[in-house]
């Protein structure tokens, strides 16, 4: 099993000295963690994507960019793609240029994404919030697999016999469906013989294992390998010296986010109670020590009959960026080896 971080890019307030970080000393702490986690042998840094005022990731393939001049090993990529709010052909090009630039160590992670603030930035209509990801998933996997292609579609322009570049170095490049908890996504993922990153933030997952066994079993029925239908997992996690110190650290931040979240949604504000239950042997956040962390990963892995790929959500504003290296490298270099022969 391959672990890994993925970030959102949040700003953060510095919980000891109450200094906020700007954007340009955050971005600067971002390519510092990205770096340390390529040397302390993570599998891969993922970020994501969002057009809000409390993070800083509205243009992923430009800090991938950034990140891939800094690092060597690590594989990097999105943490989703919205794909619904892009243009395929420029997603395309821009993960193909950064596939040339890091020698082969891109994923494209695509998906809906769970923030709905694309739409409206980019004039396009909720109401065709399946019909968006749906075509244009369609055109970006006949883009990676055709050098011309022939398309049309009813949300953007037709192409006639159009040849895109460049074309990555990866052949076929990684092509990634982040999903959440419907059905039909998992079975999509599964006919198509996409791999499938499953976001976890709530609930248990072990919940989750009929959904994936309905991935399996419709990427068998559809006559794709079993090597093709990995399984990933997008969590919340950190890990520190003892899973006391992690709760410590994590919990203000975790209380300001989904305390934001829950405002907007119209949900109960968030309490230290349910923080417990989510961090527990059960829940969805993957915190504590590293033996702790790891026994979870390995129970989980095991529950969802095997993952190929983990990587944990360390976002959070209120993480001072010593704290959020030193998880880093306590993931890298005490979690890795208690999980890689899985």
């Amino acid at each position: 099993m391959h672990l890994g971080v993925d970030s959102f890019v949040s700003t953060v307030t510095d919980p000891r000295t109450g200094h906020v970080v700007g954007p340009a000393e955050r971005l600067e702490h971002l390519l510092e963690e990205i770096a340390l986690a390529d040397r302390v042998g993570l599998y891969s840094f993922g970020i994501g994507e969002h057009h809000r005022s409390e993070y800083y990731d509205s243009a992923p393939p430009v800090i991938l960019a950034a990140a891939a001049a800094r690092t060597a090993r690590i594989r990097l990529g999105s943490a989703v793609t919205v794909l619904s709010a892009a243009d395929p052909v420029r997603v395309f090009q821009q993960f193909a240029t950064l596939d040339l630039l890091s020698k082969g160590r891109i994923d494209l992670v695509v998906g809906r994404g769970s923030f709905t603030e694309a739409f409206p930035l980019f004039g396009l209509d909720l109401a065709d919030y399946d019909s968006l990801f749906t075509e244009k998933l369609e055109l970006l996997l006949r883009l990676r697999d055709e050098e011309e292609v022939t398309w049309s579609g009813r949300h953007r322009p037709a192409l006639d016999r159009q040849r895109v570049y460049p074309r990555p170095l990866q052949n076929p490049l990684p092509i990634w469906v982040g999903v959440g908890g419907t059905p039909e996504s998992f079975a999509r993922a599964g006919l198509l013989g996409l791999p499938l990153m499953v976001a976890i933030i709530g609930g248990e997952p072990r919940q989750f294992a009929p959904l994936v066994d309905l991935y399996r079993r419709a990427g068998a029925q559809a006559g794709h390998p079993p090597e093709r239908l990995q399984v990933g997992l997008h969590v919340f996690g950190f890990v520190a010296e003892s899973t006391q110190v992690a709760a410590d650290t994590i919990y203000p931040g975790w209380e300001e986010m989904f305390t934001t979240v829950s405002r907007e949604r119209g949900f109960p504000r968030p309490t230290r109670a349910q923080f417990d239950a989510t961090s527990g042997p059960d829940g969805a956040f993957f915190m504590g020590d590293p033996q702790t962390v790891a026994d979870k990963i390995l129970r989980v892995a095991d529950q969802l009959g095997g993952v190929d790929r983990l990587s944990l959500q360390m976002t959070n504003p209120r993480l001072a960026h010593a704290d959020l290296l030193r998880g880093i490298e306590l993931l890298g270099t005490e979690v890795v080896p208690l999980v890689a022969d899985v």
